[in-house]
């Protein structure tokens, strides 16, 4: 049961060469640089995927949360400083509504001292 097989070769010039082959690797899924970035989505791309997904990304988590997306976006604006700023405010307000308590509360027993007399 032998066969003859017959196989032709065909040999190209070294110059005609890269025009005739294809020596790129396409077939493999290697992406130059320029498609790479051409696949990034745009900002208003990104946003709209994120409108589509909101309800399905975690709420708390140390990755791939809301809270992650807070606190890198608080990281890269430095709204820490102006959460710091926020904080000492309150507690200004808070201590000055208590002192304004008790001024009150003074003044309420002035007038009942001077309402007894």
């Amino acid at each position: 049961m032998e066969e003859n097989i017959k196989l032709n070769k065909e040999v190209f010039a070294k110059r005609p060469y890269k025009k005739i082959i294809d020596t790129s690797f396409t077939e493999l899924g290697v992406k130059s640089i320029q498609e790479q970035l051409d696949s990034q989505p745009t900002v208003q791309e990104f946003f709209n995927l994120y409108n589509e997904l909101f309800y399905q990304i975690n709420e708390l988590g140390p990755t791939n949360s809301h809270e992650f997306l807070i606190k890198t976006s608080q990281e890269y604006i430095g709204f820490e400083e102006e959460n710091e700023l926020i904080e000492a405010l309150q507690n200004e307000i808070s201590q000055l509504r208590t002192e304004l308590l008790e001024t009150q509360q003074k003044a309420v027993e002035v007038a009942e001292a001077t309402s007894q007399v």
